[in-house]
Formats: C-alpha cells, sequence, structure tokens
C-alpha cells in the first residue's frame, strides 16, 4: 500500500464535547508527521459534495475548548445508498485523500465501514455523549455530558429540599443508561430508571420513595433515562399516589452543549493522534478504543459486532446507595 499523505477528518452523528478537541490533535499531528489535513464539513453530506477545507495549525487553534463540532455534522439519506458511497469515494479522490478520519458513534462506523469497502481507508473515534459504542469503555463526550447533568441535578435538589418536593430528571440515552445511572449515583438520587431494566412504578418507584418518606426525607431525585421516557406521567403517578408534590424537568440538549471537560479533552486528544499514529504507519480500518486504561485499536468489523452491557455491579450499588 503507498504511503498515506493525504488525510481527511469530519464528524458524524449528533455532537459531543470534545469533539474539537479530537479535530484538532488531528490535524497538528498530521501536519507534524508531515500530511496534509482536509476538514470536511457537515460529515458525509460535505463527504459527497466536496467540502472541504485544508487545514492549518491556525484552523485549529483556540478550539480545544469549545463544545459542538467546527467541521459541523448533518445528516445525509444519500450516503445510505450504493451511489451515494461511491460519490463520496469519487469525490475523496479528486481531493487526494487517501484516508479518512470519522469522529462519531456506531451508525456513523458503519458508514467509514462501507467507505472502506470501497477502498477508502477509514479510522474511527468513539464520539458520543452517550458512552454506547461496545467496542469502547469511553466515548468522547460523556463524561463532559455527566457533569452537565450532575450540574442541573444540584440545583434542582436545592428547590426541591425549599419545597420539599420530588424531582423527576430525564436524561439523554435512548437506548443506554449510562449518563442516568452515573448521574444517579453522583446526584444521590433515590430512583434510576433505565432503558435496559423493566420496571414497575409502584414497587420500583413509589415503594422506595414512600419508604424513604417514613425515614425522615423531605425531598427527592428521580432520574429517568430518555429510553425509558414518561418523566411527566411518572411525576403526575408520584404525586398522585404519595400526595408529595412532584415536579418533572426535561433536561433535552443542554447535555450536548458546554465546554468539555479535562478529561474529554485529554482522552480525545490522545485518540486523534492515535488515529494519525495509525495512518502513519498505512494501518486502516481500525477503531481506537479505550480498554482496560489503554488507547487500542480494533479491526472495523470485530468493532462493529462487539456489545456492551450495562455493568449490574454499578447498578446494584446505585440501589445501596440510594437507600
Amino acid at each position: 500500500m503507498p504511503d498515506i499523505r493525504t488525510i481527511g477528518v469530519l464528524t458524524s452523528g449528533g455532537d459531543a464535547p470534545g469533539m474539537n478537541a479530537a479535530i484538532r490533535a488531528v490535524v497538528r499531528a498530521g501536519i507534524f508527521y508531515g500530511m496534509k489535513v482536509f476538514g470536511i464539513q457537515k460529515g458525509y453530506n460535505g463527504l459527497i459534495h466536496g467540502d472541504f477545507t485544508e487545514m492549518t495549525l491556525r484552523s485549529v487553534s483556540d478550539i480545544i475548548h469549545r463544545g459542538g463540532t467546527i467541521l459541523q455534522t448533518a445528516r445525509c439519506p444519500e450516503f445510505k445508498t450504493e451511489e451515494g458511497i461511491q460519490k463520496a469515494v469519487d469525490m475523496a479522490r479528486v481531493f487526494g485523500i487517501d484516508a479518512i478520519v470519522v469522529i462519531g458513534g456506531d451508525g456513523s462506523y458503519r458508514g467509514a465501514r462501507d467507505l472502506s469497502k470501497h477502498g477508502l481507508g477509514v479510522i474511527g473515534l468513539p464520539g458520543t455523549i452517550d458512552n454506547d459504542i461496545g467496542c469502547t469503555d469511553y466515548t468522547i463526550g460523556f463524561d463532559t455530558a455527566c457533569n452537565t447533568v450532575q450540574e442541573a441535578i444540584d440545583k434542582i435538589r436545592d428547590t426541591a429540599y425549599s419545597h420539599e418536593r420530588c424531582s423527576v430528571l430525564e436524561v439523554m440515552g435512548r437506548h443506554a443508561g449510562y449518563i442516568a445511572l452515573n448521574v444517579g449515583i453522583a446526584g444521590g438520587a433515590e430512583v434510576v430508571l433505565l432503558p435496559e431494566k423493566n420496571y414497575d412504578i409502584t414497587k420500583d418507584v413509589i415503594k422506595p420513595i414512600i419508604e424513604g418518606r417514613n425515614r425522615g426525607k423531605k425531598h427527592y431525585v428521580v432520574i429517568v433515562a430518555e429510553g425509558v421516557g414518561g418523566a411527566i406521567e411518572i411525576s403526575n403517578a408520584i404525586e398522585e399516589k404519595t400526595g408529595i408534590e412532584s415536579r418533572a424537568t426535561i433536561l433535552g440538549h443542554i447535555q450536548r452543549g458546554g465546554s468539555p471537560t479535562v478529561y474529554d479533552r485529554v482522552m480525545a486528544s490522545r485518540m486523534g493522534v492515535k488515529a494519525v499514529e495509525l495512518l502513519k504507519n498505512n494501518i486502516t480500518n481500525r477503531i481506537v478504543a479505550l480498554k482496560d486504561n489503554k488507547i487500542v485499536d480494533i479491526e472495523i468489523n470485530e468493532a462493529l459486532e462487539m456489545k456492551k452491557n450495562i455493568d449490574e455491579s454499578v447498578v446494584e450499588l446505585s440501589r445501596i446507595l440510594a437507600l
């Protein structure tokens, strides 16, 4: 395989704090190793339509602290077709791009794998606040999202205490409850509801709240993952069955934004440099991941087959600490 001299970088799917740190690392490491680096705007849509900009050291100055992604992201139904994938590969070749670094989640990886099948080298970096990618213990943006939610819980708890209320917070996590579980523990929630676990409103929500009241508790926090849903209905049921005034808060997209934490900045930087070092050694079609506190790389097909299950010991920890 010829040496990889020109690379592209794009962000795809939902934005996540730390994506800019990853972009910065890819660009600076690429230039350090003598590569030409193109930033591809708006994900696969920009790849198809040639929305490329050659990146310089100056291009990524003063972005490491910014949330979102300077390259932006967009849906691209056309890329789901064979014709669209071929257009993307042809456009990359027009610009002389040998390989692309894709920052995103599982859906983005599947797109990257399609590119690899058409002869374009790819490296994937895990970027999603949900922490739900099977091949890695950590995804860029997860730590910042948890801290954003924790700050909201602390503020809501103040008013819940003042009014002796129950606060029901819905957090992101359509198919995975990692945010809910972690902030539930960190925020001292009485109840945490996860999409991975079925629940009974009386046994799993009403009962622990009543037991807490009987022990002298004056306010309560219930965390509901987005995939469970029904925060407003759960809040209404709590008030109806217990007589405790309850309020629902849906945090929504505030969880995606904000300046990334130190951990997200450092991990995104490490992963971005790892991606470029793989390409420097003419290694492609890999996913960069964190496993057992080590940065590793996994073959893309193998990575997409890997599954991630919620840690039952952490779920049990949440129950123990909620007493």
